[in-house]
C-alpha cells in the first residue's frame, strides 16, 4: 500500500524542475518547516512530495525573489489572505523606501566622484545667462545644435554661446571656486529655459556633464538635461575673424529697445557724427555717441531687438566693420556679454550704402 503511494508521489528532482528551485533549496526549506516533503523513504532518506506541492513551491521561489523573510513568507502562506496582502504591502513599501534611499546615495556618490569635472557658478546669475544668450538660439530644431546653448567649463569660467546663424550670443561666468576639468556640453535652450524660476531660488548650482547631457545639482536636487551629439560651429573662429572695426556707437539701449517694439520688419540705421536715424514704419532720431566712418546699414528688427533686449546694462556700444558685416552689441559698461548680429540688405527704396 505504502509503496502505491509513492509511486503516486513526485521526486524531489521532479519537484525542482517544476518549481524553478534547487534540490538543496527544497531540502533547506523542508528542514525549516517551510515545505514539508509528504513523504520521506525511511531507508534512502529519499524526499517525495504531492503534486499540489508544487504551486507552493512555485510561490515560495517568488516570494524570496522579492526578499521576503522565511518568517514572514510562512504567515503570508499560513491561508489568511487579509494577514498575507497587508504582509506584502508593507514590505513593498520598505522596498520603496531602500531604493528612495540607495538612489540618493548613490547620486551623491556620483556626484563626489565627479566632483572634479563640475563647475559651481551663482545661480541667479546663470539663470540670467541662459535668458541672454539663449535668444540667439533658433526657434526650430532644423538643424537641431542651433537649437542648443554649448556649455564650456574650465578652472577659469563657465561659457554659454548660442547662434542661429543669424545672431550668435556668448558669456561668461566666473566660478564661485576653482573649477574642475575641461568639458562642453550642447544643450537644448527650450530645456535649460524653464530651470531658470528654481536657479532663481538658490544660491549656487553646481554644473557637471553627465552620460546623457549636463546635470545641474544643488544640495540633494538634481536637474538633467539632454545632450545634443552634433558638434557646435566653431564661434571662436568667427570672433577671430571680425574684420577691424570702422565704426563704434554708444547708445541708450532703453530708448532703443522703445523704437524696435514699434518697428516693422525691417530697420535702416544711419549712422554718423550727429547720431543715430532709425528708418522703418517712421522715421526717427536717437542721441548716440559716433566714432569713425559714417555707415548706413539694416536689419531685421526682430534679430536687433532680440540681441538690444538681451544686453546688460542701461548703455551699449555697437563696433561696425561694414554694411554686410556682423555687428558686434555688447554693455558699455561690462563686455561680459557678447553678441554678433547679421545685418540685411537695404531696402532699394533707401539710398545706397555708404
Amino acid at each position: 500500500m505504502r509503496s502505491s503511494r509513492i509511486e503516486q508521489l513526485i521526486t524531489i528532482g521532479a519537484l525542482a524542475r517544476a518549481s524553478g528551485l534547487t534540490a538543496s533549496a527544497l531540502r533547506f526549506y523542508g528542514d525549516c518547516g517551510l515545505l514539508v516533503p509528504a513523504e520521506v523513504d525511511a531507508v534512502t532518506g529519499y524526499r517525495y512530495y504531492t503534486r499540489s506541492q508544487c504551486e507552493r513551491a512555485v510561490l515560495i521561489r517568488r516570494l524570496r525573489g522579492i526578499d521576503l523573510s522565511l518568517e514572514t513568507i510562512t504567515e503570508v502562506l499560513s491561508g489568511d489572505p487579509g494577514r498575507a496582502e497587508r504582509l506584502l504591502d508593507a514590505h513593498v513599501a520598505e522596498l520603496a523606501r531602500r531604493a528612495d534611499t540607495a538612489a540618493r546615495v548613490a547620486a551623491q556618490v556620483k556626484r563626489a566622484l565627479g566632483a572634479g569635472r563640475g563647475i559651481a557658478v551663482p545661480a541667479a546669475e546663470l539663470a540670467r545667462a541662459i535668458g541672454q544668450v539663449g535668444t540667439a538660439a533658433a526657434v526650430d530644431d532644423t538643424v537641431p545644435v542651433l537649437a542648443g546653448v554649448l556649455l564650456e567649463a574650465d578652472s577659469t569660467a563657465l561659457t554659454l554661446t548660442a547662434t542661429d546663424r543669424y545672431r550668435l550670443s556668448t558669456r561668461t561666468l566666473a566660478p564661485l571656486r576653482d573649477g574642475g576639468e575641461e568639458w562642453s556640453v550642447v544643450v537644448e535652450a527650450a530645456k535649460l529655459a524653464p530651470l531658470c524660476p528654481w536657479l532663481d531660488t538658490i544660491e549656487e548650482v553646481v554644473l557637471a556633464p553627465s552620460e546623457s547631457g549636463i546635470a545641474l545639482t544643488c544640495g540633494e536636487i538634481e536637474h538633467h538635461c539632454t545632450g545634443i551629439e552634433q558638434p557646435f560651429p566653431d564661434y571662436r573662429a568667427v570672433l577671430d575673424g571680425l574684420p577691424p572695426v570702422r565704426t563704434r556707437m554708444l547708445v541708450a539701449r532703453a530708448a532703443l529697445v522703445e523704437l524696435l517694439e514699434a518697428a516693422g520688419d525691417i530697420v535702416v540705421c544711419t549712422i554718423d557724427a550727429s547720431g543715430l536715424v532709425v528708418a522703418s514704419a517712421a522715421t526717427t532720431r536717437l542721441s548716440a555717441v559716433v566714432t569713425g566712418a559714417p555707415m548706413k546699414l539694416a536689419f531685421r528688427s526682430t534679430v536687433l531687438r532680440s540681441a538690444v533686449v538681451s544686453a546688460l546694462g542701461p548703455d551699449l556700444m555697437l563696433d561696425l566693420a561694414a554694411p554686410d558685416q556682423p555687428v558686434v552689441v555688447r554693455s558699455a559698461t561690462d563686455g561680459d556679454l557678447t553678441t554678433l548680429v547679421m545685418p540685411t540688405f537695404v531696402p532699394s527704396t533707401e539710398d545706397p550704402i555708404r
